[in-house]
């Protein structure tokens, strides 16, 4: 790789494996880890940080002169149920990170860039299962409107400047390494460390919403391939439909009471039930396998295993 890689909201859920990941295939000094705070020992001893604020454009700038930076991964965002409680401010970090990217890689200063969307960018009327690639999209919550809006650029400025942006919808993310970060989907992380700790979990959404998930593992492994692919196989510059699983919590608390026998689930839905009714339980992620050939590897029972395997080791370490 000519220049180097920096990964913005680098100590984030997706950004501290990605960053740990990316420096295993590239080299430590290769990859840039920068936030506006300090990640895990892992991560920060791994390779350079720098600290930045994803709207400081001067800063960012100033960053990638510095270190000869080729390709952004700009994943800096305010997530979905955080955001609903700070409107302005999600907006100004969502949208103002995105545009200082596309403009630097419009002007020639980095060449690739990465940007992921959501399934936040669908809503009540989108169709609920299968949900296809190009549809309705009228997404009721800040965090999809300014996903949605992101997406619309991302293809504006391929369009009419060519910056090479490439982008995924991720769906639920799934992972024991870093502590969850405000989304609608994070009852699917806290419910192992309750099972394991307390044989008991209350779920913050309805035993029945069915929503599209996917382990870490497979969300960084997407992101990757869709970033070595070759231009030319990235014929979506929106965004691409990610699919790996479809659950409910009480199918999740099923799998885990495949595990845990005594684990018992309830049910106290609060304002995130509103948000994930607006949300698809399916997605049709084909084009995504068909352009650049993506496939997950972990099923139900994999994902489980490996989370409480994961949480057990953090619990004994932490005593």
């Amino acid at each position: 790789m000519a220049g180097k890689i920096l990964i913005i909201g680098a100590c984030g859920q997706i950004g501290t494996e990605l960053t740990l990941k990316l420096r295993d295939i590239y080299g430590n000094d290769q990859v840039v880890a920068s936030d506006i705070r300090e990640g895990s020992e892992e991560l920060m001893s791994s390779g350079p940080f720098e600290a930045a604020d994803a709207t400081d454009e001067a800063r960012i700038e100033a960053l990638i002169d510095q270190y000869n930076i080729s390709e952004v991964y700009l994943m800096a965002a305010m997530l979905s149920a955080t955001a609903e409680k700070a409107p302005m401010k999600a907006w100004n970090l969502n949208m103002d990170s995105l545009f200082h990217i596309l403009n630097f890689t419009k002007d020639k200063k980095i060449k690739k860039v990465f940007w992921p969307s959501s399934i936040a960018v669908f809503g009540p009327t989108t169709p609920k299962n299968d949900t296809p690639q190009t549809t309705i999209m009228e997404p009721s919550t800040v965090y999809g409107i300014s996903k949605q809006t992101g997406e619309r650029w991302c293809e504006y400025f391929h369009d009419k400047y060519g910056v090479d942006v490439r982008s995924l919808r991720y769906p639920g993310i799934i992972s024991y390494k870093t502590l969850p970060g405000g989304g609608t989907t994070d009852y699917a992380i806290e419910i192992f460390h309750e099972a394991l700790k307390n044989k008991a979990y209350t779920s913050f959404l309805a035993e029945n919403t069915g929503l599209p998930m996917m382990y870490m593992d497979d969300a960084i492994k997407a992101t990757i391939n869709i970033m070595e692919a070759p231009s030319e196989k990235i014929k979506v510059r929106s965004s691409y439909n990610l699919s790996a699983l479809s659950f409910t919590p009480k199918v999740l608390s099923e799998a885990i009471q495949k595990e845990i026998p005594e684990f018992k689930i309830s049910y106290e839905p609060d304002f995130r039930q509103k948000i994930a009714d607006s949300w698809p339980s399916s997605i049709d992620d084909s084009e995504a396998r068909k352009d650049w050939q993506w496939k997950h590897d972990f099923d139900m029972q994999s994902l489980v295993k490996e989370m409480l395997a994961g949480v057990s080791e953090q619990l004994k370490t932490a005593k």
